[in-house]
């Protein structure tokens, strides 16, 4: 049975394949999707070198910081942002990358304590406007993107999305490079970012290839979840 730490180093290998098809790549950091999987599961990638985690449920999330509160863990928090949840999200994670609403950012900048570096966040942008996927439309991003860069304690890097699955690499890529140049459009606008958060399992090496900075894997690297 192969191990975490071994399809880890795959997808690491992976992932420096990808970047040498995209002249515009410097760094691409893994973000191990860990919802749904065990303490002792996370216990494994760290101790094989992964240190950056992210997670879709804050009570979930919660129950295993506090089980691996020895371990020098960035938490990423990466679900859908209810308002009830926004005062610990902003007090137990290092980075947050769905935010789709003002509403959402002014409360997780009002949260975040003064003892902590400001909350690294990213807009999530709904590019393929399914009904059922958080996110802002393209015409909506750059007030948003305004907007939250003004708020003191939160600092915006970047952008995320998932866009619509597909078995068509022509139409994933696509997708991806919407987003790109979604990015690239603020940065064009004097915004200072440096992080596109894209691409998953089956897909990961095509957003790298069109900008990817950040992949979101989960199931490649853990296995599939029971």
């Amino acid at each position: 049975m192969t191990s975490i730490s071994n399809r880890l180093q795959d997808i690491l290998a992976t992932i420096q394949l990808a970047k040498l098809a995209n002249h515009r790549a410097q760094s691409v950091n893994l973000l191990a999707v860990s919802k749904a999987q065990s303490a002792l599961a996370i216990r494994e990638a760290y101790a094989a070198g992964q240190k950056l985690f992210g997670e879709n449920y804050l009570q979930e999330a919660l129950d295993k910081q506090s089980q691996l509160a020895d371990l020098a863990i960035e938490w990423h928090f990466i679900g859908p942002i209810q308002s009830n949840k926004t005062q610990l999200i902003a007090q137990h994670f290092n980075w947050v990358h769905s935010i789709n609403r003002l509403k959402i950012a002014q409360r997780l900048n009002d949260a975040r304590p003064e003892t902590l570096a400001p909350l690294q966040v990213c807009i999530q942008v709904n590019i393929s406007n399914e009904e059922s996927k958080s996110g802002v439309t393209q015409q909506e991003l750059e007030t948003l993107a305004s907007a939250i860069s003004k708020l003191p304690r939160l600092k915006l890097r970047g952008l995320m999305a998932i866009p619509e699955p597909s078995n068509d690499n022509n139409k994933q890529r696509i997708q991806f490079k919407q987003v790109r140049e979604c990015y690239d459009a603020l940065l064009e606008k004097g915004f200072t970012l440096d992080t596109l958060s894209i691409g998953m399992s089956d897909d990961y090496r095509i957003a790298i290839e069109e900008g990817a900075t950040i992949v979101r894997i989960g199931s490649a690297l853990f296995g599939a979840r029971k």
